[in-house]
């Protein structure tokens, strides 16, 4: 059977509905919205898959975009499945969970590739094949909102709804790591049971390979017995607590005082990484242990390689490089605190060819000691920005062999528009990893090389 969907907009604002059309879905957009055509315009339709002939309601027009309500599909794709969640309808957190994992590579391959010939008709020499690995229960990070919402019973928790700012009602979580995601619905019982419940905004989950923390941000102080009542929640599932009352500085352990860091492995590089709950890292676990052997495999290195690690976070890929025995490895971070913990974590795997020091990337310093160094390798993993203002700013001799490590195919078709047509450099080698599957986030991993 087919799936139909309910729309309630129309009676919700009380207008008369608009009319519904039967159409056929000519392609998806980069955020994998089926394109339709009604009256000549391009109309954007949530849900519907390339190919389907589908029943929608266009929106009264409120942005630049034209979107339609999905209401029935009639004739489906044969990439279209069923949604292993049973919020998907409602929740905005998985957008592509109904198309099928291949369909959902095929979609972000196609627009990394749109990307770079939108870029100065851009095409790397060999397309890498896609990263993939198991598309549920992959999360290991995330940030989740909370609202206080008495007409729906309680505390909401979990990520906004698919049309609009309200948080979705959710139980469970198919996509964060069963220990949190099957956990969800616990977690709206326990805000419930706390005295400031309505002054909950969000919370942060963090998980290494067997720790788990849980970060509570409160908007108004807690009392005594709102504290016992989240220790015994979290000593029940050995979990650690932490407390934010104001900006990300404030966030200090409540339970145990004295929390052990998390911690990750890449067995692959004899490494093990040590990290707070507010630091960056790879949300997917599997998908970083792939993303690091493959990123090694592209630099190629000897043992003579110098090697420059832009946006090193806690020494993810420094430490791997490092493992190679390579002549020198700096890492470069903007985060002091980060910067911290990858020397501590050098130390701690006695890996002494790698340092790190601290230095705003997105503002050229003249005190930049080693942007006129020489570098047989560079490699960056920047911020969804992009690297344009410290590739620029790079003076000395440039490396042989870039490898990019990218969270927003836009900003790296930039940046390699930049490295190709103004230094000289060719795009030999990218791909996606498919660093978040169900989602139309497309993490990529790009090679330059000299001449």
């Amino acid at each position: 059977m087919l799936p139909t969907y309910s729309s309630s907009r129309a009676s919700q604002t009380g207008r008369a509905p608009v009319p519904a059309t039967q159409v056929t879905v000519e392609a998806l957009d980069e955020a994998g919205r089926g394109i339709v055509r009604i009256d000549g315009r391009a109309v954007l339709v949530e849900g519907a898959l390339e190919g389907e002939t589908i029943v929608c309601r266009a929106r009264k027009r409120r942005r630049q975009v034209q979107q339609a309500d999905l209401l029935e599909v009639r004739e489906a794709a044969p990439s279209r499945i069923d949604p292993v969640c049973r919020h998907f309808d409602t929740c905005g957190g998985c957008r592509i969970q109904h198309m099928s994992h291949d369909a959902q590579l095929a979609l972000k391959q196609q627009g990394l590739l749109r990307a770079f010939s939108a870029h100065g008709g851009l095409a790397p020499d060999t397309l890498v094949e896609a990263l993939a690995g198991s598309p549920q229960g992959y999360r290991r990070r995330a940030r989740l909102g909370v609202k206080y919402v008495p007409g729906k019973g309680g505390a909401l928790v979990g990520f906004r709804e698919k049309q609009g700012a309200k948080l979705a009602e959710l139980e469970t979580c198919a996509v964060l790591e069963p220990r949190v995601g099957g956990e969800i619905k616990n977690i709206r019982r326990l805000i419930d049971k706390l005295t400031i419940s309505h002054r909950i905004p969000q919370l942060e989950i963090a998980m290494g390979d067997a720790g788990t923390a849980l970060v509570l941000r409160h908007l108004e102080p807690l009392s005594e017995s709102d504290c016992e009542t989240l220790v015994a929640f979290v000593r029940e599932r050995d979990w650690q607590l932490y407390l934010q009352p104001a900006g990300p500085d404030s966030v200090a352990p409540l339970w145990p005082v004295n929390p052990p860091p998390l911690s990750y492995a890449l067995p692959a590089f004899d490494l093990e990484f040590e990290f707070l709950p507010m630091d960056f890292i790879q949300v997917n676990a599997a998908m970083n242990h792939a993303l690091v052997g493959v990123a090694m495999k592209h630099l190629d290195l000897h043992a003579d390689c110098r090697v420059l690690d832009l946006f090193c976070g806690i020494g993810n890929f420094s430490l791997a490089v490092a493992r190679h025995g390579v002549a020198q490895v700096l890492g470069v971070e903007g985060d002091p605190g980060l910067v911290a913990r990858a020397a501590h974590n050098a130390r701690r795997n006695r890996i002494d060819n790698a340092s790190f020091v601290s230095a705003d990337l997105n503002r050229m310093e003249e005190q930049w000691s080693w942007r006129r160094e020489t570098w047989d390798r560079l490699l960056l993993d920047p911020p969804r920005s992009g690297a344009g203002e410290v590739l620029s700013a790079l003076d000395g001799q440039l490396p042989q062999r870039i490898v990019y490590i990218s969270c927003n195919p836009q900003s790296l078709a930039r940046d390699a528009e930049f490295l190709v047509r103004r230094k000289a450099y060719r795009l030999s080698h990218a791909g996606i990893v498919d660093m978040f599957p169900h989602t139309a986030h497309c993490e990529a991993i790009a090679v330059f090389d000299r001449g």
